[in-house]
Formats: C-alpha cells, sequence, structure tokens
C-alpha cells in the first residue's frame, strides 16, 4: 500500500511538472543539449523571452527566426557591451524579423566597474525555464565546459519571468 502511495505523489509531482528536468554537462552532452533547446524553441506556441549575454550561433537564431514567423511573439534582452562590438552577434541579424524584439542592458555601475548582464536564460510559453552557464555559442555547447538546464518547474519560471520582467524595463532599444 505505501508503494502504491509513493507512486502516486510521485506520478502526481510529474503532472505539475515538477519531476520534468533535464540537466546537460558541456561539452559532452552538447548535442543532447542543442537538439533540445531548439525543441523547445520551435514548439513554443505563444512566447519566448530570453536574457543572453553572448548569442553568436546561427542554428538557434534561425531557429528562432522560424518560430517568429508563426506568430510567437519573442523578446531577447542582450548584453550591450558583448554585443554591439561583435560583428558575430545574432542581434542585428534577429532585430530585423516580425515578432523578434530585441534590446540591450549593461549591468549596474559601481566605482571604477561597470556592470554586465551575463544572464544565460530563456522562458518558453511561461511554463519552460532553460538556464545555465553556456553562452549560445558553438565553443560554448561543443567545446567549453558548461551547465543547461531545463525545467518545468513552475515556482522557478514564475520568478525568472519576474525577473525577466524587470529587466525588460531598464532595456534599451536596438
Amino acid at each position: 500500500m505505501w508503494i502504491k502511495k509513493c507512486f502516486l505523489c510521485v506520478m502526481c509531482l510529474f503532472a505539475l511538472g515538477y519531476g520534468q528536468e533535464n540537466l546537460y554537462m558541456l561539452p559532452y552532452e552538447n548535442t543532447e543539449a542543442l537538439k533540445s533547446l531548439l525543441t523547445h524553441i520551435k514548439n513554443a506556441k505563444i512566447n519566448i523571452n530570453i536574457s543572453i549575454y553572448s548569442f553568436t550561433n546561427r542554428e538557434i537564431a534561425k531557429a528562432l527566426r522560424d518560430t517568429a514567423q508563426k506568430g510567437v511573439k519573442i523578446t531577447i534582452i542582450y548584453d550591450k557591451s558583448a554585443n554591439l562590438k561583435n560583428d558575430t552577434s545574432t542581434i542585428g541579424y534577429l532585430a530585423k524579423y516580425k515578432n523578434i524584439e530585441v534590446c540591450t542592458l549593461e549591468g549596474k555601475s559601481a566605482p571604477n566597474y561597470a556592470g554586465i548582464m551575463h544572464q544565460k536564460i530563456a522562458i518558453i510559453d511561461d511554463k519552460i525555464l532553460i538556464v545555465g552557464s553556456a553562452n549560445w555559442s558553438k565553443s560554448a555547447f561543443a567545446y567549453n565546459y558548461e551547465t543547461l538546464l531545463i525545467t518545468q518547474n513552475p515556482s522557478h519560471t514564475h520568478k525568472a519571468n519576474q525577473y525577466f520582467a524587470h529587466m525588460a524595463k531598464e532595456c534599451q532599444a536596438f
């Protein structure tokens, strides 16, 4: 009887979205991590909110472009210093598409230091949170020691959405 109750509890947690997590350790699981990220982007139905320090991966950029063309609203906050000076950044490429809004953000300033916007998160349809240390570049996925976590934990996703909204208010249009 006890085993049946535990099984039902676990099944309830999965149904609520608490158990649906995948942690990828890069570069060892780079193929699986990139495939999962692209699948989630392509399956978005309503919106995608992204804050990313450095974003140069063209395959991810094309998936966002294609998803936006299906009517999904995409907002991307880029770090100002990492993307405006970088010829390989996707900021100019993605800014020209309908349903994609891009902006830049700087970190908080302190004496003798200018902060950066170092986030690497994506929130898909207000239900899926993708977070990790990896910038969205080929090098980060294929060669660097990075992490990528994809979760449907509602409290984490809600908290990330609130944080994203706060950052978006401070963001400067590209």
